[in-house]
């Protein structure tokens, strides 16, 4: 298969890539960053989060920035990234780098591709824990670009990942922004002291100063702003919970309703859902008593573990591990998310359970908080309202293009469609 660079050349992966095998003792793996399974996002080609070396009590593997980490142990969950540092991992995730004449993002790609997946899949040995044999994968055959073409198609693929890693990056400083005012607002209560002290506000218009009392009062809750009530989050909110319909029943399943468990929650980057892994039908749905839960519902989850949040995009049933919290009455939504956020350590307090830790609905709703007057609450949801909506844009967004990366990802492997057709 020719090119404008040259031609194709049958190669097999063993060829193009080399296993780094490099490992250390939990001695040597302190200072370092450690990534295990649990920190790879499923499918995404993203990194959840990082561990500590010093946590490590087991022989790791060694990795460079811009090695290609890959999860050996269930291959079919997809968990590929570039290191975005040096560091250790587990040895359940393969280190990786590309042989010369190979560029290493179109290793990564290739590594990354539903074809190597499957091809993982089907060599993995083990039937509870399967894992991927590199033996077996060294020996597969693919079509392989020159080098000019690869560094193409990495740039292609590559285009569309930078722009997904930047709006995250980018919703992380706008929920910081919005984190920040709630704290300042809410829970340490800025704006009451400045005005105590006889200073104005900092960084507050005079209009929204002027919402603020300039004292305090005694409550259940400690000093709160004078003018403000005690509640309980129960009194405030509506908060159901769901269930799972009976999973041997195929009536109620593959269905058009999104059922929403912890597990859809655990792999957010921001607080936000806005699909579910699983679907149900009317009929499964009509096996859950709470029923479909409307848009902009926040979710926590209430169990294995305590803590996820996230405001619903879409209607959505839940599962047994979910408290929903329909914000309907005085506190809106990203009030009541920043407040379960701010809380998250008392939420956690007030669970219970010997196989694992659980708030149920009961313990969940006595939990008191501070209900401001009205005023207050629609000009912080008037700040903060556009940060909401300027992160749900950019994950709708980063949805799109990792969709057209995916689609496009085995098009260009295969020479289907040619780097050429997208000229810089």
């Amino acid at each position: 298969m020719a090119s404008k660079y040259g031609t194709w050349e049958r190669s097999q992966f063993g060829q193009c890539a080399v296993l780094v095998r490099d490992t250390c003792s939990p001695e040597e793996a302190r200072e370092a960053p450690y990534i295990g399974l649990e920190h790879i996002e499923e499918g995404g080609l993203r990194l959840r989060g990082h561990g500590k070396g010093a946590d490590v009590t087991s022989l790791k593997s060694r990795f460079e920035r811009g090695d290609i980490l890959f999860g050996k142990l269930r291959p079919y969950f997809r968990k590929v990234i570039l290191a975005p540092f040096d560091g250790v991992c587990s040895t359940d995730i393969w280190v990786v780098r590309a042989r010369r004449g190979i560029e290493q993002r179109f290793l990564f790609y290739w590594m990354a591709s539903r074809d190597f997946v499957e091809a993982a899949t089907r060599g993995s040995e083990g039937t509870k824990m399967p894992r991927a044999k590199w033996e077996f994968l060294s020996r597969i055959e693919a079509n392989v670009p020159p080098l000019g073409e690869q560094r193409e198609i990495a740039h292609i693929l590559g285009t569309l990942d930078d722009k997904i890693e930047l709006n995250r990056r980018m919703n992380e400083t706008l929920e910081a922004m919005a984190r920040a005012l709630f704290k300042s607002w809410f829970v340490d209560f800025d704006p009451v002291r400045a005005k105590a002290e006889g200073r104005p506000p900092p960084g507050m218009d005079a209009d929204t100063a002027a919402l603020f009392p300039s004292s305090f009062q005694d409550s259940t809750l400690g000093k709160i702003p004078k003018g403000w009530r005690a509640s309980q989050i129960g009194d405030v909110v509506e908060a159901v919970g769901g269930s799972t319909p009976s999973t041997t029943e195929v009536s109620y399943w593959n269905g058009t309703v999104n059922f929403a468990t912890p597990k859809d929650m655990a792999s957010l980057q921001s607080p936000v859902l806005l699909d579910a892994e699983r679907q149900i039908t009317e009929a499964g749905l009509r096996q859950i008593s709470s029923g479909l839960l409307p848009k902009g519902i926040v979710l926590l989850s209430s169990r294995a573990p305590i803590g996820y949040l996230a405001i619903a995009e879409i209607p959505v049933a839940v599962n047994q591990g979910i408290i929903g919290m329909k914000c309907e009455k005085e506190l809106p939504n990203l009030y009541v998310l920043y407040w379960a956020k701010e809380n998250l350590d008392t939420i956690v307090a007030n669970a219970n359970g010997t196989t694992f830790l659980e708030i149920s609905k009961k313990n969940f709703r006595p939990i008191q908080l501070a209900v401001p007057p009205p005023a207050i609450v629609a000009r912080f949801m008037k700040a903060v309202e556009p940060l909401y909506r300027h992160v749900v844009n950019n994950l709708t967004q980063s949805k799109t293009l990792a969709s057209i990366r995916d689609a496009l990802l085995p098009k260009l492997l295969s020479g289907e469609v040619r780097a050429a057709t997208f000229e810089r």
